[in-house]
């Protein structure tokens, strides 16, 4: 049976795309443009490019056009990170490390070996950790501002896991979570896996725009918030203390239930207090060690209010069982000693002094950032594209991510976030250097 003429439309489309001779960056005719030049109603134009969409190979921006994507960047650079090629300059993903933390490791295991009771760590343990384990975590927690009983703290293997309890323990499919219009992709992934359906709320300085989260309870049966409220993935902001009560006001008003994302939070200074401990009767706090630590130490906590406890039990049950108890009781030593602490704030002077780069580099290109973050985001002018930028810089040996992963709105802003904790330090000013010198050459 031959192919419907839309289908070949599309299949001719999309070889000429690969084959070069619809070159990155070129802007294809308008839906009646192409309609008419086809002989198909509109309806299948539409469908012609909403394939080569899906497909990867065109983006859709709303105001200026549809456009041939740069096919050699990945699709949602950003979300399936993977270890850097040899060769490659990672700042697409932070994996912050400091000199000296192997040697941690291996003091860590000594006295693991040397514990008295070796053998229960090789035992199954309770789903949300033993008693004195979850008591290390919430006394960790109360320095944070989060001040709950041991009872209320579950540890997760990272804080990704710990989202991912949460949405199973708490939300249903078609439940609708208001988030921020850019953030963390993980998210976005859970969200898309769970069936849950993604309200974007527009930024206003530092922060969510609250009068459109206001708006969109009122107009719309919303059922949890998701936000960073301090060290926000990608925009780096820390929400102020009035625009907090504000938030947890509106959540009251609106039953929501707040899911605060707290991964980088430990990045900021005497932030104002936390969502949950604003709203402890609504509000899952959900973070973890791999920022702080390391990445392969996959151990995370959840603290929530006593009546979810048990649901958030379940879906751990249901996930891992429990989190690997060598690995939770080498956290747990590093917590009780101030290891943690020690490293937290050395993590703290380390972004400090790649972001000191940034800015001399960078300079006078518009930045969004914090001071102690481990990100840069960049928006780009508007006759600069995101993602020949960054395949530009990926045939260059260095990798970023586009807004991609980050946008939960249909329209998606030219914008590149640079990673800022995987580069050596001393490589870090001749990798930005590059950066900059490929937005300069494409802005002209």
């Amino acid at each position: 049976m031959a192919l419907a003429r839309y289908k070949q439309l599309v299949d001719a489309l999309a070889a000429q795309i690969r084959d070069g001779r619809l070159s990155p960056g070129t802007r294809l005719p308008t839906l009646r443009k192409l309609a008419a030049r086809e002989g198909l109603a509109l309806v299948t134009a539409s469908r012609v490019y909403a394939e080569l969409q899906a497909m990867g190979l065109v983006s859709g921006e709303i105001g200026r056009g549809t456009f041939v994507r740069e096919t050699l960047l990945p699709r949602d650079q950003g979300i399936d990170q993977h270890a850097a090629a040899a060769g490659v300059v990672d700042l697409n993903f932070n994996y912050p490390a400091l000199p000296g933390q192997a040697e941690l490791l291996r003091a860590g295991l000594r006295r693991l070996a040397a514990a008295g009771d070796l053998e229960a760590l090789l035992r199954y343990q309770p789903h949300g950790g033993r008693p004195h384990e979850r008591a290390t975590m919430a006394r960790h927690l109360a320095q944070r501002g989060v001040h709950v009983g041991a009872g209320q703290v579950m540890i997760v293997s990272g804080a990704q896991h710990g989202l991912a309890t949460t949405v199973m323990a708490l939300l249903q499919p078609g439940d609708v979570v208001a988030t921020d219009v850019l953030t963390y992709p993980g998210f976005k992934v859970l969200a898309q896996a769970h069936r849950l359906e993604l309200a974007p709320i527009p930024t206003a300085g530092h922060g969510p725009d609250l009068d459109a989260l206001e708006r969109l309870c009122k107009s719309r049966r919303v059922r949890a918030i998701y936000a960073m409220p301090t060290l926000h993935n990608p925009l780096g902001w820390v929400m102020s203390a009035s625009r907090r009560r504000q938030l947890v006001a509106i959540a009251r008003r609106h039953g929501l239930l707040i899911i605060e994302d707290a991964a980088y939070a430990f990045l900021a200074e005497d932030p104002p207090a936390p969502l949950a401990a604003l709203a402890p009767e609504s509000t899952v706090y959900v973070s973890g060690l791999s920022k702080s630590i390391a990445t392969g130490l996959r151990v995370g906590f959840v603290a929530a209010p006593p009546a979810w406890v048990p649901q958030l039990e379940r879906a751990i049950r249901a996930t891992t069982w429990n989190t690997p108890g060598v690995m939770t009781a080498l956290a747990c030593g590093w917590l009780d000693d101030g290891t943690v602490t020690r490293l937290e704030s050395e993590k703290r002077q380390d972004a400090t002094a790649r972001q000191a780069i940034a800015a001399e580099v960078l300079a006078g290109l518009r930045c969004v950032r914090h001071p102690a973050s481990y990100f840069v985001w960049l928006p780009l002018v508007e006759e600069v594209r995101a993602d020949q930028v960054a395949a530009a810089l990926m045939r260059d040996g260095i990798s970023v991510s586009t807004a991609e992963p980050f946008a939960t709105s249909v329209h998606v802003p030219h914008a590149i976030r640079l990673a800022l904790g995987s580069v050596p330090l001393d490589m870090l000013g001749d990798a930005l250097g590059k950066v900059r010198l490929t937005i300069d050459g494409y802005a002209g």
